[in-house]
């Protein structure tokens, strides 16, 4: 299994890869779109299926604090719908609460600037989004 992290916004998808043996995942891209428009998303998105090997997705299901899902979560319910019906491939939900808190935490600690992080912090997020569920796999 080879894994694409995702973390869905409404005008950005930030992407993240696991390696071969599902250890780290790694920031890949973050690709910009306008709202809604996922056509082009999708077929950046076939591009990087096929050069990395993916089998799987795993995309951020953003829930409210108290637990419950409001329009962000409704979006990435629909992307997942999406994605199952272009690729064919399982789609796995992880909670991301807090993963966009804690990605531009630790690119304050790197010492980027806020425009530099504002360039990276999906694709960050989407790592975290990634990394949570191969720890959660390993167990």
């Amino acid at each position: 299994m080879r894994y694409l992290g995702l973390d869905l916004g409404t005008r950005t998808l930030g992407i993240s890869v696991s390696d071969v043996t599902n250890t780290i995942a790694s920031p890949l891209k973050t690709i910009r779109f306008k709202e809604a428009e996922y056509e082009s998303v999708i077929q950046e998105l076939k591009e990087i299926v096929a050069e990395k090997k993916i089998t799987a997705f795993v995309l951020g299901l953003p829930k409210n604090m108290d637990n419950s899902l409001g329009f962000a979560a409704e979006r990435s319910m629909n992307f997942k719908k999406i994605l199952e019906n272009d690729f064919k491939l399982p789609v796995h939900f992880v909670d991301e609460r807090l993963t966009t808190v804690e990605a531009e935490k630790i690119l304050i600690s790197t010492d980027k600037s806020r425009k530099k992080r504002k360039k990276v912090i999906d694709n960050v997020a989407s790592s975290l989004i990634l990394e949570t569920f191969l720890k959660k796999e390993r167990g």
